[in-house]
Parts: C-alpha cells; structure tokens; sequence
C-alpha cells in the first residue's frame, strides 16, 4: 500500500534507539515494561517520530492519555504561559485559581443533576484510592467491592480492587483487606445456550447472590465499576447489567464509583462513558486524558459526600498541579471548540466497519466490540473453541510496529488488540493505520511476516 505517514526505514530498534536501549537496560528495572523497542524524537497530533526518524501513526495513545493529540497548540501555549507565572506553591500551602476553574468546568460537565466538589491528585491510581477513602469516611463502611477483570491501578488498594492476577498482582500480597470481585459480564464468552438477555439476566443474580455469600451489603462503601473494562481488552457490559448494579447501590446505601480512568474525555463519543447506560455515579475517577498527557488525576463527586473528610485528610504534595489544571482546562476548550465526543463516534463508526470486513476475511478474528472509538479485536485460534490466541496477538503488534503502526495488546488472556488513537486523528491517517493493522493480522496469518 501507498503510506503517506508511516514510515519505518530502520529495523527495529534503529541505532540511536539501540543506544538509549542498552542504557535503559542497565538503568531502568525491567519491571517497568515497554511495548515497541525505540524511543520518542517528537509527536504531533496522531503521528510519532523517533530518534532514528521512523515515522509512526499512533493507535496507543499513551495507553488512552492523548485524546486531543500529541502537543496540542492549545494547551503548549497554556502550559507555556503557566510555566512564566509560576510552576509549584502547594494547593495545601498558597491557592491558584486554574484548579477552582478547572473544578467547575469538571463538575458541570460530569453526570448528574446535583451539586458537586471536586478534588485533584497526580495518578489514576491516586483517584480510584481517594475515591474508595471518600466513601468509607462518608458510609461509615469498610467493604468495597470492585468486578472480577477490572484493572484499577498498581498501589496496594488499587491492585486489591484490580481483577487480574498476572502482571498486576502476582507474588504481591497480602492485599488490602475488605476489598471483593463481584462478577462481570463477558458477553463474547457466554454459554452458547444462553440469549444476550438471559445471560445479562444471570449474571446480574450472581451479583445479587454475591451478598449471601461474600458480603451483607450493609457493610459495603462503594462498588467501583469502568463502564468499559480497558485492561480486560474492552468488555463492555449491557446496559440492563450496568442499571442493575447500580439499583443495588441505590437500595443499600452503596456509593456507585465509575473509574472513567480510560473511558472519560471523548473516548467513548460522551464526555464520560457512563452516559451511555444512564447512570449518576455517586462518585468519578478520572485521569489520563484529563491533561493531554500531564500528570494529574481526580474525583468528582456528589457534594455530601465530598464533603464527608475532614479538613488535611485529603491531598497531597503535588496534587492538582497548576500545570496540569491549565493543561485540563485547555483540553476543554479543544473538545468543546473540536466536538471531540463526536469526533469519537465517527471514529468508533469507521473502526468498526473495517472490523466487519477484517472479521469476515481472517478466521483468527473471534469477536470484534467498541464504544464509541475505545474498539478491539479479540484473537483466537479457532472461532468454536474461542481458544486465546496469545502468540498471535503479540505477532500483529510486532508487524504493526515494523511497518508504523503503534498498537497496543490487552485481554483477560492477552489475545485482544485495542485502539486508543488520538481522537484528532485525521481521516487520511485513520485510514492508513487501518490498512497497516489489517496487512498486520495478514502476515501473521499467512506467515509472510516481516
């Protein structure tokens, strides 16, 4: 095919990367992973380049953080004006103005027709903690219940409440205490036998169940739920499964947590991805995307509850940073100005049609899903058996990298490739990216591989 944008001219790593590789090797511990074996020069947009000057088109996003582009002109210019006037003083010591905006924008924007607070912190992680801390203080309860394939974060808390063992949790513990996995439903996994409803149905018993068997549910702070399971390869729930959960909340007096972590800011075509099943969470963590790729983190709540701590039980050193509230800030205007959401439903839409196709030419695609543009394809070896194919997923992303598509891999079995691409993409590199995705899948199903 013709590339206008990708462009790989070295093998991978090139030797500038092979370089800072090697170095990387014998500095940085090899628990910290990486996907693609080179190394950044600059990014613009939904395009990368490399130190070797590869050029890429970028389906990763920075794992979801980069709706609005890389360096976008909006927010370089905030943050360069932000930097002139001051970097750091502390929300905790001397106040700035940019997190009371950036707070009310949040808060008029989240779901939920009642009054709302908002606090900032630095990590995605930090969020969902804070969020669970918010609602134990204002319950009173101590359990929390997150859903078995979720993935929350690396702490101690947010590796308790994450529903997958391996790389997140395992040899980690003990974890923390008073934290259940109810179950979640996998609707590509159903038993043959059961319709999408019944399945919905029963699943949404077993989690009625769950408080006979795991836990009373008057001793339950919060249940924590991702609209869409990102790490798990995009399980998207039913709507009825999703309203289900949340009418048990409402009748025990359970805070309904949403961690719109990855999901928030566009990607599922709505500012926040629970809008899509109806729900007014009690309480929303947000991060990634919030920022353009700065460090900065939230929650979003329902006043009372907000205001259930005490003055210094919440925050931190760097929490909230004025760099990344102007970031945040500027990110709005983009989206608001850009119609970002949009954006990411014309996006989800084209995805999914070149899915269809793929689907119907390559018998290792099992299942394909999306909402909005958060879309996957889940790999298997045989389409009756659904047997992962794991070996496989790994091989279309190095395929991808070779020929510069950057992708990432998720799933409860790690044979599910996801699309997080800047939702600025524009339709030329969309359509170029997918085309490399699809000469991808082929080689490695050919075996004419690079």
């Amino acid at each position: 095919m013709s590339r206008k944008f990708a462009n790989v001219k070295t093998e991978l790593p090139g030797p500038k990367a092979k370089e800072l590789l090697d170095r990387r090797h014998d500095i940085v511990p090899q628990g910290v992973g990486y996907g693609i074996p080179t190394f950044v020069e600059s990014a613009k947009g939904a395009l990368l380049q490399d130190v070797d000057g590869n050029k890429f088109i970028d389906f990763a996003g920075a794992i979801g953080c980069i709706n609005v582009g890389h360096s976008h002109e909006t927010v370089t210019d905030a943050l360069h004006d932000q930097v002139d006037r001051y970097i750091h003083t502390g929300f905790n010591v001397m106040m700035y103005d940019p997190y009371i905006e950036f707070a009310e924008k949040l808060a008029a924007l989240a779901p939920g027709n009642f009054e709302k607070k908002v606090m900032f912190l630095n990590s995605g992680a930090e969020a969902v903690e804070n969020a669970v801390k918010i609602a134990r203080k204002y319950t009173n309860r101590q359990a929390v219940v997150s859903f078995s394939g979720g993935f929350h974060g690396r702490t101690l808390m947010t590796m308790s409440l994450t529903g997958k063992v391996k790389p997140y949790k395992y040899e980690y513990g003990p974890f923390a205490p008073e934290v259940y996995h109810a179950p979640y439903p996998y609707h590509y996994r159903r038993p043959e036998s059961m319709s999408t409803g019944d399945y919905s149905d029963y699943m949404l018993q077993q989690v009625k169940d769950f408080f006979i068997k795991e836990v009373d549910p008057t001793q339950v702070a919060a249940f924590v739920m991702e609209p869409v399971q990102g790490e798990s390869g995009f399980i998207i729930p039913d709507k009825n499964f999703v309203q289900g959960v949340y009418e048990l909340c409402k009748e025990h007096g359970i805070l309904f947590i949403a961690d719109e972590i990855q999901t928030g800011f566009g990607r599922t075509g709505e500012y926040f991805a629970m809008s899509h099943f109806g729900i007014e969470p009690d309480l929303i963590s947000i991060s990634k995307s919030m920022a353009a790729g700065l460090p900065i983190s939230g929650v979003i709540g329902r006043k009372e509850v907000m205001d259930g701590a005490s003055p210094g039980e919440l925050g931190g050193t760097y929490c909230g940073s004025p760099l990344g509230c102007r970031a945040g800030i500027a990110v709005l205007d983009v989206m608001e100005k850009e119609n970002i959401p949009e954006r990411g439903r014309k996006i989800g839409k084209r995805v999914m049609e070149k899915f269809g196709k793929m689907y119907d030419k390559f018998d290792v695609i099992g299942d394909y899903r999306g909402l909005g543009a958060m879309c996957a394809l889940e790999l298997v070896k045989d389409r009756k058996t659904k047997e992962p194919a794991k070996k496989q997923t790994a091989q279309v992303l190095q395929e991808a990298h070779k020929r510069g598509l950057i992708v990432l891999k998720a799933g409860v079995y790690d044979n599910v490739v996801r699309l997080l691409m800047p939702l600025v993409i524009t339709d030329e590199q969309l359509e170029e990216g997918l085309e490399l995705l699809e000469e991808s899948v082929e080689a490695v199903m050919t075996g004419a591989t690079k």
